[in-house]
C-alpha cells in the first residue's frame, strides 16, 4: 500500500511505498523486506540514521548511493538465507546486531534481510526476549511476518537465545532515558567479543 503525498522535488505527486513486510518494531526501530529504489522516498520519511542489513550479499550500489545521499550508516552481519547457518556463527550475528539495535544513537534504524521474514525475524524474535517478551508472543510475532514459510529451526534458536549471555557479553546493561518524546533507551556497552559488522563508511 502506498501513500500519495505533494512532490517536494516535482510538479508531479510522490508515492511513497513502503518495503514489503514493513512494520514498526517500536518507536525508532523499523522491520522490513530488502528495499528497493521504489521505496527510497518513504524511508527518507522515516530520518534513518541506522540499516542493519542480515545478508552476506553485497548492498547495491544504487542502495548505497541512497543511504550517503542520507547519511544513514549500513551495518551489515552475514547471515546465510538458503544453507542453514552454524549455531555459533548465527549467535554471534545475532549479538553483534543486538549491540547495534539496543544503542539509541543509532536510532531511527532500519532491521532488513532479503524478504523480512526469517532472519530479520530471529533477530526481533531475540530482541523481544531482552524486552522480557513471553515466548508465546515473541513466536506469535515470528509467524505472522514468515506466515506458513515459518521455520521450526528460527523459533528453536529464538527459544534457546542466552539473553543472559548477552548481558555477560555487554557486561554491563545501563538504560539511560532521554527527555524527548516517549523514553528512549540507551545501552552503555564494554567492548566485548561478538562479531563485528561490516561497516560502510559514507
Amino acid at each position: 500500500m502506498g501513500f500519495i503525498v505533494e512532490g517536494e522535488y516535482s510538479d508531479d505527486d510522490v508515492v511513497l511505498e513502503p518495503p514489503p513486510n514493513f512494520s514498526m518494531v517500536e518507536e525508532g526501530i523499523y522491520r522490513s523486506s530488502f528495499p528497493r529504489p521504489s521505496n527510497f522516498a518513504f524511508l527518507q520519511t522515516l530520518n534513518l540514521r541506522s540499516i542493519i542489513y542480515l545478508c552476506p550479499e553485497p548492498y547495491p550500489e544504487e542502495n548505497l548511493d541512497f543511504l550517503r545521499s542520507q547519511n544513514i550508516r549500513l551495518f551489515q552481519f552475514g547471515i546465510e538465507g538458503k544453507t542453514e547457518p552454524s549455531l555459533v556463527t548465527l549467535r554471534d550475528a545475532i549479538r553483534g546486531a543486538l549491540k547495534i539495535l539496543m544503542d539509541v544513537r543509532n536510532h531511527p534504524i532500519l532491521i532488513h534481510c532479503k524478504r523480512g521474514k526469517h532472519r530479520t525475524g530471529s533477530l526481533v524474535g531475540c530482541f523481544r526476549k531482552v524486552q522480557s517478551w513471553c515466548l508465546s508472543a515473541v513466536f506469535e510475532e515470528y509467524q505472522h511476518f514468515a506466515g506458513i514459510k515459518s521455520r521450526s529451526n528460527d523459533l528453536r534458536f529464538i527459544e534457546t537465545f542466552d539473553i543472559v549471555c548477552l548481558r555477560q557479553c555487554l557486561h554491563s546493561i545501563i538504560y539511560q532515558y532521554q527527555g524527548y518524546g516517549s523514553k528512549k533507551r540507551r545501552l552503555l556497552y564494554e567492548e566485548e567479543s561478538v562479531q563485528k559488522p561490516q561497516i560502510t563508511s559514507i
